[in-house]
């Protein structure tokens, strides 16, 4: 069993050795899947296409989705009723694949997926450049990955949590750029959503101590203009409120005795 720290009510788990190669294990298939995304998307594909992909490359690797069928417990939600999110320009996360979107040139697409492995979970976000996209649209998506970077310089033994989440809110601030602040990243492992929260924004020295062992899902959603966003009438897809374009990059980490592990990256 995990070893715990106890912060108030919540509970940060410490994963064991065997843990961990789990969990490698899990980000490894998520790396693969995004892989395979890259190699395949393209103008004139539906959203639905490419979540297929995504699920045979999850499939053909022993794991399954962990957000198909994923109840967000909330009275006239549905069950998300696919593998991956997947979002396009102006929407920001949650978006649910159709065979009546398509992939445009031009689009930025921000795929969003959670591979199950052997009871452990990897989680990563990309947001791909289809064909060909405009300067502001390649310069959003350039800084929202840059950001995750910027953050984990922290994500390190004896840092805050908050550390890291200073680091990404204010390099996100430096671009003329706004963070989403009512989604943030997350503890992972046997969940796909586990303590602590990890705003994209807030004050250096916050939060719980990091400790070797803890694994997090980093994630950076970033929007060109003004930060409000709103939820469209499926009660999953969340959209910029001005319309400006936004991006979203992720990686799982394992917090280690010096630079943090990214486990979703081959």
């Amino acid at each position: 069993m995990d070893k715990c720290e106890r912060k108030g009510e919540k509970m940060v788990t410490i994963k064991s050795k065997k843990e961990i190669e789990l969990m490698r294990e899990a980000g490894r298939v998520t790396a693969l899947t995004h892989k395979a995304i890259e190699e395949a998307i393209k103008p004139g594909m539906t959203t639905a296409e490419l979540d297929q992909i995504a699920e045979k490359v999850m499939k053909k690797n022993g794991a399954i989705s962990a957000e198909k069928g994923y109840d967000p417990g909330i009275r006239g939600v549905p069950k998300y009723p696919a593998a991956t999110c997947i979002s396009i320009n102006d929407e920001v996360i949650h978006g649910v694949p159709s065979n009546k979107r398509y992939i445009k040139n031009g689009d930025i697409v921000s795929v969003d997926l959670v591979a199950l492995k052997n009871g452990y979970n990897g989680d990563a976000a990309r947001t791909y450049m289809v064909g060909e996209v405009s300067k502001e649209a390649r310069r959003l998506v350039e800084i929202t990955k840059q950001a995750f970077f910027e953050g984990i310089k922290y994500a390190r033994k004896g840092n805050r949590i908050g550390d890291v989440s200073h680091a990404i809110g204010e390099y996100v601030k430096s671009q003329g750029y706004s963070v989403v602040r009512e989604f943030e990243g997350h503890g992972i492992g046997r969940s796909m959503h586990e303590e602590p929260e990890i705003p994209n924004y807030g004050k250096a020295g916050r939060g719980i101590r990091l400790e070797p062992g803890m694994t997090l899902a980093i994630e950076p959603m970033v929007i060109a203009g003004k930060p409000d966003i709103f939820q469209l009438d499926d009660g999953w897809t969340i959209v910029t409120r001005d319309g400006s374009l936004a991006a979203h990059y992720e990686n799982t980490i394992l917090v280690t005795e010096n630079e943090p592990e990214l486990l979703t990256i081959l």
